[in-house]
């Protein structure tokens, strides 16, 4: 079971168990259209996962506790992949009730319902790294021509022993990360094989990126289709880390391969595929010759980091046969070759 089908990685995720040949029960009422309105409509993805046989969709709420709890008692799900969320930590603050409800009680919703009906039901619940607020930014930097960065040049990013309180984190941050510590304690106090993780700049060529959401997916939209580009801050230098959507899919199924109960882990583009938004609008027009037009604004976005990249060593201790397959100019490569078809 998918929740979230029709994004980025809940879609992924389906494409590839469906090709394994399992079956894929989909879950997603298109709440990305209404929150982002036409740029974030997912219908064209449902459509395509629903030509698939052994692909079933439900026009569900996540927020609707009887709804998820009686489809997970019909289905009796082998595994949960929950990426349904309302992922923008800029729309949060105008929706703050709405946020809270999908992020944090529709989670809820989720695991309670496993754990009456499905307790060996492996779970996994997709974070964010706005869990760790703005914290990151304390960590001592310093500036180039076209980037912050860790001080410290050894230093691998953040990882899962980062504290994640007294910061600022937005209202999105804040039920993420309230949805991120009831699937550690379900998994930890319930004994339930339950992981999380918490995604840096996921991406993939399907993203329906928007401007408060899907950086990466959204700045080559705006360049191939010459539309204006406002960057918030930090002098266009702050630093993302970008993983390619079938990266972490294949990290979800080493989870569901040998699962741990209420397990956390960081997963993104780790240091090797971080880059500021000045260095993916210099890869953009190197790969594609499209130059981005953009203006700036001195205002940065509330609870934004400066620099992030995700220390996985964790995660690749515990699975030592995952390795991240794309690097960051075939991602690029990926997404533009996709935005110009």
């Amino acid at each position: 079971m998918i929740t979230g089908a029709g994004g980025l990685i809940g879609s992924e995720s389906a494409l590839s168990f469906l090709s394994d040949g399992h079956k894929v029960v989909g879950v997603d009422n298109n709440a990305r259209m209404e929150l982002f309105g036409p740029m974030g409509d997912i219908r064209p993805m449902i459509t395509k996962l629903s030509e698939k046989s052994n692909y079933y969709h439900e026009n569900l709420d996540i927020t609707n506790q009887e709804a998820m709890e009686n489809l997970i008692k019909d289905e009796k799900p082998d595994a949960i992949i929950h990426c349904a969320a309302q992922p923008s930590h800029d729309k949060a603050a105008s929706i703050p009730h709405r946020d809270f409800s999908i992020n944090a009680n529709g989670t809820l919703n989720l695991l309670e319902g496993c754990r009456k009906h499905a307790p060996e039901c492996i779970f996994i619940h997709l974070s964010t790294n706005k869990v760790y607020g703005d914290r990151p930014n304390n960590i001592p930097m310093y500036e180039n021509e076209t980037r912050y960065d860790y001080a410290d040049s050894s230093y691998l990013g953040i990882s899962e022993k980062f504290p994640v309180d007294q910061c600022t984190h937005s209202l999105f941050g804040a039920s993420k990360l309230a949805g991120d510590v009831l699937a550690q304690e379900y998994g930890r106090y319930f004994n339930m094989p339950v992981g999380v993780f918490r995604g840096g700049c996921l991406t993939g060529p399907q993203h329906a990126g928007v401007e408060l959401h899907g950086f990466l997916s959204y700045i080559i939209k705006c360049a191939v289709e010459k539309k204006p580009y406002k960057i918030f801050g930090y002098k266009g230098k702050q630093v993302r880390d970008q993983i390619h959507c079938n990266d972490v899919v294949s990290a979800f199924k080493e989870f569901i391969i040998n699962p741990r109960a209420g397990e956390v882990y960081n997963i993104g583009g780790c240091k090797e595929n971080s880059a500021s938004i000045l260095e993916v609008i210099d890869m953009i027009y190197e790969i594609s010759g499209n130059q981005l037009k953009y203006s700036y604004t001195d205002k940065n976005r509330v609870g934004d980091h400066i620099c992030y990249y995700s220390d996985m060593s964790k995660f690749k201790k515990h699975y030592p046969n995952w390795s991240m397959q794309w690097n960051l100019e075939d991602i690029v490569s990926d997404i533009l070759a996709n935005e110009i078809a």
